[in-house]
Parts: C-alpha cells; structure tokens; sequence
C-alpha cells in the first residue's frame, strides 16, 4: 500500500481574523471553523489549508496524506508500528475524520488522516469573500 494524495498542510498563524481573510480573499472556502483553527479548501481540487492559531495546541505545523478507507489509516498505522517507527495512536476527530501523527527521519510532522466519503464534513457554511 502506498499514499496516494497529499491533503493537506496545517501552518501557525499568529492573528487568525487576518489569516482567514487573506485566504479567503484568495478564493479559499471555509470548511470547518473552531475558535482557535479552521480548516480551508481550494475550491477546485479540495486541497486543504488548516490555520492553527496561536493558542491551539492539539497538533502543530504539518502536512497530511489523506486517504478514503479508515482501514488504510489502520493498515499504515500496523506497518509503520512492525516497522519500528514511532507513531501516535489512531484518534477519531470530531469532525469524522480518523488519523495519526508521526515524524519524518527529519523531523517534520506529518498525519495519515482518513477523509470520510464526501470528504472533510462542514460545520461552516463555505463563503467566498474577495480582497477590496
């Protein structure tokens, strides 16, 4: 099994009001807002951003590999496991995602995130505002 799509890319932003709006200005669509993170698509290709504001310490700066089957996050999770490589225990998100944290050999995070069908569910209706 190998990954098969580059998801997303979670980054730190220091003033989230402004961060959502420039990337909202650059066409971006709100998917899914939270008081200290919110979650963006390209509208086209659903290739998501996630805002991680300054106080929100559930997951740091990442990218994440997305896949359509939970038992793909599981079956990764297992190999990398028999492989000695350390990882983080598979956790369910309240927005029905499943995934798993780990680090490169370079110490980069990275998530292995099961993308329900239909994709990342919305708890924010996407609005498209432009820059004036």
């Amino acid at each position: 099994m190998d990954v098969q799509r580059l998801g997303h890319v979670a980054i730190r932003v220091k003033d989230m009001e402004r961060a959502k709006s420039f990337y909202l200005g650059l066409g971006m669509r709100m998917v899914w807002e939270a008081k200290d993170w919110c979650y963006l698509e390209a509208a086209s290709s659903k290739d998501g951003l996630a805002l991680l504001g300054p106080g929100y310490t559930s997951a740091g700066p990442h990218f994440a590999f997305h896949f359509n089957k939970r038992a793909e996050v599981e079956a990764f999770h297992s190999r990398l496991v028999s492989d000695g490589v350390r990882v983080g225990g598979i956790h369910d998100h309240r927005d029905g995602t499943a995934s798993f944290y780990l680090r490169d050999p370079e110490g980069n995070w990275l998530e292995m995130l099961y993308e329900p069908p239909g994709g990342i569910p919305k708890n924010h209706e996407g609005s498209k505002e432009s820059f004036s």
